[in-house]
């Protein structure tokens, strides 16, 4: 196998080849390592490249595999997103305030290496992970593989454009207002946001004010499915718990789904004011033509978000975000923009924030009741196409915050109710760049969205497709 093709072929396929003894762990280790050498001068998708270590970790993998290790992952690399600790590497959110090494592994990476993972790097981010586009002063700008003049979107930028450039097979996310699934459409990609409790936030009880949860940015439904599979469920730490699934997701991703109702709306919570682009909507309605020709059947129904979604979000993210900049002091070293961020996040008074998480049960209760009548909901990813590298520079937080609420109008409602969601490929805009579209799932069934994405999958294998990517010259 040509080494490009090798670096392009889904994880679930590499942990078959490892298993069989056809590629050695180092072999496709080696092979990424080569194409970050090469190609990430141009990307920026990762902070830190852990080579010595992977390769060491590769041996290891091939030692286990001679003795018949049957573990799901083994031998595969992946990317952890820098917001995630990794045992030996610094996390650094994307701020420029490198401190201590992590003395441990999170438990999502701790589950993955005991999978038979091998950590190739750390991903790039916003500062703390705070914007649809990763840009910072600090580690400088990532860009789409498809498309270098545009964002490969935020804040799991750089797991996104590793993954679509092909320096990893699959790397892990995170999303609290649409992180996993903003990237996955900006680059192409299968981006999966499980339900709350499904994969550990430990060692911290929770993120974004329970918010955030982290999940896997792939090029096939499949490999996200293996993913999830290696790395979901919850400790004790955990501020929620998701409920055992019935079967493997992989199992799921394996079969076709039963007919199913989808509504497909374009309503956005009240108070969210967006512009809906013309090809994005496009995306949507091709999709729902594509499902009712699959025996689904699609109606037009919308959410109801009610009043109080928007703020209940807004409070949420910006207190989110100033408890994560306490373990960065003092506040100058931040960015300007993510300064105020972080001092309206602090003004948030606490009993506020406690009657907003109050909230929580009747907004996800009321949004909820759609898949009363439904299976799934499809919508847009996002209302606008990626943004162009660099468009936000010398803007005002507020100015952004607004300019923000294009990425993240579909996406975030889905934080506040903790249910599963997942970015599905949608086609291309014009201007080359990649569009999705969004399925939503009832709580905790992301076994009938994985089954649906990868019957859609099938009828449009976008995995083939690869971004030209040409490396800076020397």
């Amino acid at each position: 196998m040509q080494a490009e093709d090798l670096a392009f072929t889904p994880i679930t396929r590499q942990a078959e080849l490892v298993r069989s003894g056809e590629i050695a762990p180092r072999e496709l280790v080696e092979t990424y390592l080569e194409r970050i050498e090469r190609l990430d001068p141009t990307l920026n998708a990762f902070r830190v490249v852990m080579a010595e270590r992977a390769l060491v970790e590769a041996q290891q993998a091939e030692a286990r595999r001679r003795q018949s290790d049957e573990r799901s992952l083994l031998g595969v690399p992946v990317a952890i997103k820098d917001d995630t600790d990794v045992a030996g590497e610094v996390t650094a959110d994307g701020v420029d305030q490198l401190g201590p090494p992590a003395e441990r592994d999170a438990e999502v990476v701790r589950r993955l290496r005991a999978a038979g993972a091998i950590v190739i790097g750390k991903t790039q981010v916003p500062e703390l992970t705070a914007q649809p586009f990763t840009e910072t002063l600090a580690f400088g700008t990532t860009r789409n593989p498809w498309s270098l003049g545009h964002t490969p979107g935020g804040s799991s930028g750089g797991s996104a454009a590793a993954v679509a450039a092909g320096l990893v097979g699959a790397a892990l996310g995170s999303d609290g207002a649409g992180s996993i699934r903003i990237p996955a459409s900006c680059c192409g990609l299968f981006g999966l946001k499980p339900a709350r409790g499904r994969v550990s936030n430990a060692p911290a009880a929770e993120g974004w004010q329970g918010m955030s949860v982290r999940g896997p940015i792939t090029r096939t439904v499949a490999d996200a499915a293996l993913f999830l599979d290696a790395c979901g469920g919850a400790i004790d730490v955990d501020a929620a718990r998701a409920p055992a699934s019935a079967e493997p997701f992989s199992g799921a991703a394996g079969r076709p789904p039963e007919k199913l109702r989808v509504a497909l709306s374009f309503k956005v919570p009240p108070g969210v004011f967006v512009r809906l682009n013309p090809e994005a909507r496009r995306a949507a309605l091709e999709t729902a033509d594509l499902l009712r020709s699959l025996g689904h059947e699609v109606v037009e129904r919308d959410p109801d978000y009610g009043p109080l979604v928007a703020g209940h979000v807004g409070l949420r993210v910006l207190r989110g975000i100033a408890d994560d900049a306490a373990a960065f002091a003092p506040l100058r070293r931040l960015e300007w923009r993510s300064r105020v961020l972080v001092r309206t996040g602090r003004a948030i008074p606490d009993g506020l924030v406690a009657r907003t998480r109050a909230d929580e049960a009747g907004i996800a209760a009321r949004i909820g009741a759609l898949w009363k009548d439904v299976d799934v909901l499809l919508t847009p990813t996002m209302a606008a196409l990626p943004l162009r590298v660099g468009q936000l520079d010398g803007r005002g937080a507020w100015f952004t915050l607004l300019a923000d609420t294009q990425y993240t109008a579909y996406t975030s409602a889905f934080n506040a109710t903790g249910q599963p969601a997942v970015s599905v490929p949608g086609g291309f805009a014009a201007n080359g760049v990649p569009i999705g579209v969004q399925l939503v799932g009832r709580a905790y069934d992301e076994a009938t969205l994985l089954s649906l994405a990868a019957q859609i999958e099938a009828e449009r294998p976008w995995a083939a497709r690869r971004p030209v990517v040409n490396p800076v010259p020397s």
